[in-house]
């Protein structure tokens, strides 16, 4: 357990192995501790105490690792960083988005809530903290310009902001990607990208009050089109960028 008279460390989230064993490799002074069946590291990074810890795939693993975070450790903000299938119009292999939002695209309650709303919290989204993610875009925008990352990275490759839809499928067919996009615009929500996590994560953070933020590396169009296999992109790609967007956020966060 995180001593009451010490700094609330902020929590890193990775989705992968291979984005956290970077950051592994920065940290000051590293210290392991299980809990929940899970491997959590603790330590300084760029001068922040910070948890490392893996989100595990899917909402319920990813809410059992988030509120571990909370509970057992203490932290009081969360970043969470990974993968996910492009949807929004523009958004491409390579581009990063940076989460406005959450919606469950699998959630259907229905006919006692409408779908997609989460039973008795009255509302279908879950929005991100302004200021983590105003952080995070800056930072994500400032890694993807930057000469460290060499051949990784990606030309013209942007940053987007927007709503992320999580859900307990892989969504990689063209046909399912345009009925579930189709299905999010009929219900409202502008959707850019989809994976199986952080809608979980912002329920969990809203249930305690931690402020959190999310970017995703667009790895595929969650289709048919991929041009690349996908541990080669997350190895060459997506943990590259995920290690230099963290840096580049935990250097800005110590300057607020």
């Amino acid at each position: 357990m995180i001593p009451d008279f010490a700094p609330s460390p902020i929590a890193i989230l990775s989705a992968l192995p291979q984005e956290q064993r970077g950051l592994i490799e920065l940290l000051h002074m590293p210290r392991k501790v299980n809990h929940a069946n899970r491997d959590f590291w603790l330590g300084d990074l760029h001068g922040q105490p910070v948890v490392l810890a893996l989100s595990k795939i899917g909402k319920v693993a990813a809410a059992t690792t988030t509120t571990a975070l909370i509970e057992r450790f203490g932290v009081r903000r969360i970043v969470f960083t990974g993968v996910a299938g492009g949807l929004g119009a523009g958004v491409e292999v390579g581009d990063v988005v940076v989460a406005t939002d959450f919606v469950q695209h699998d959630l259907d309650a229905s006919p006692l809530y409408p779908r997609y709303e989460l039973p008795l919290y009255g509302r279908t989204r879950i929005a991100c903290d302004i200021f983590l993610s105003d952080l995070l875009f800056e930072a994500s925008c400032a890694a993807l310009a930057s000469e460290s990352l060499g051949i990784h990275r990606f030309c013209n490759a942007r940053v987007h902001r927007g709503l992320i839809a999580s859900g307990d499928r892989f969504v990689c067919g063209a046909e399912e990607s345009r009925r579930l996009l189709g299905l999010m615009a009929q219900a409202g929500h502008d959707v850019q990208a989809v994976e199986m996590e952080g809608a979980a994560v912002a329920q969990v953070c809203l249930d305690y009050g931690v402020p959190f933020a999310v970017m995703r590396t667009i790895s595929d169009r969650a289709d048919d089109s991929a041009p690349f296999d996908f541990p080669s992109f997350v190895e060459k790609v997506a943990s590259p960028y995920a290690q230099n967007i963290i840096e580049a956020f935990l250097n800005l966060l110590s300057k607020k």
